[in-house]
């Protein structure tokens, strides 16, 4: 048995841990994270700065680069935003209604997950080509382009993100039932006001997650978008793509100070939404 120390009334005393082991689990613990997570970011971190401050500016600052992360950071978020409406319906049809083939509708939810990034990206860029089976239709009748465009890059992200925010959602939701609607519905609320004021508080925190999953995993997308988006410079080449044509070019600290910065943005965001989510929690 481990020992454990409390403190009560300003005076510590020492007793046995109630579970084992867990000095021997901790520091396996922080080995393994360690090993796996620090120690690559702080390669990441650190192998930039062979160029040197002005050498790390002149790589970031390059027109392609800012382009890129612009391009990435920007349809990440649409994505994101789309998937967080669109999500929360989904989950909401899937809990609380039956209907013909409902089992089939929600195995196809993670498809994106079981489907290699590259066949969907393929998939992606033969259904809305200019002769596609959505894209002939979009280009002709509406006259909007989505192959080869940012548009396509945001469509592939909106693709692969969809399930990380349904199946966020999904046990919530479960959880939640239906006593406390109908609850507010015998106080005289209506189902708008129902939702707005008694479910969405409740949801909100589990949104707010699925809604940075889903942004987590489009900013580093590669797989899924590389084909749909056509790789035009200045216009549709996603940061990624960026860090590949540096590794190509052997430009190892190059690659890396975009993946830096790709790494600082994404941590200051997730900050962000970790701070709101922290904030509905409490407030709820």
């Amino acid at each position: 048995m481990t020992e454990a120390v409390a403190y009560v009334g300003g005076i510590s005393w020492r007793g046995r841990s109630a579970l084992p082991g867990f000095g021997l689990a901790l520091g396996f613990t922080v080995f393994y994270l360690s090993l796996l997570v620090l120690v690559p970011l702080a390669a990441l971190v650190i192998r930039p700065w062979s160029l040197g401050v002005s050498g790390v500016l002149a790589v970031v600052t390059q027109p392609r680069v800012l382009h890129s992360l612009g391009l990435s950071f920007g349809a990440s978020a649409i994505a994101a935003l789309v998937n967080t409406v669109f999500g929360l319906i989904v989950a909401w049809v899937l809990v609380r209604y039956n209907f013909p083939l409902k089992r089939l509708v929600d195995a196809l939810v993670d498809l994106p997950f079981a489907l290699p990034t590259a066949v969907a990206g393929i998939a992606l860029s033969a259904l809305y080509s200019e002769n596609g089976w959505l894209g002939a239709p979009l280009l002709n009748v509406l006259g909007m382009r989505v192959a080869y465009t940012p548009l396509g890059v945001v469509v592939a992200l909106i693709f692969i993100g969809l399930p990380f925010v349904v199946r966020t959602l999904q046990p919530v939701l479960a959880d939640i039932g239906r006593e406390a609607e109908e609850a507010a519905a015998t106080l005289g609320a209506t189902r708008l006001q129902a939702f707005r004021r008694v479910v969405f508080p409740l949801l909100a925190p589990a949104l707010l997650t699925g809604a940075a999953l889903a942004f987590a995993r489009a900013v580093g997308e590669y797989g899924s978008v590389i084909f749909i988006a056509g790789n035009l410079p200045m216009r549709s080449e996603i940061a990624p793509l960026m860090i590949i044509i540096k590794l190509e070019q052997f430009d190892y600290a190059g690659a890396a100070a975009i993946g830096l910065v790709m790494l600082a943005i994404s941590f200051a965001i997730l900050l962000a939404l970790n701070g709101v989510q922290a904030w509905a929690q409490a407030r709820r």
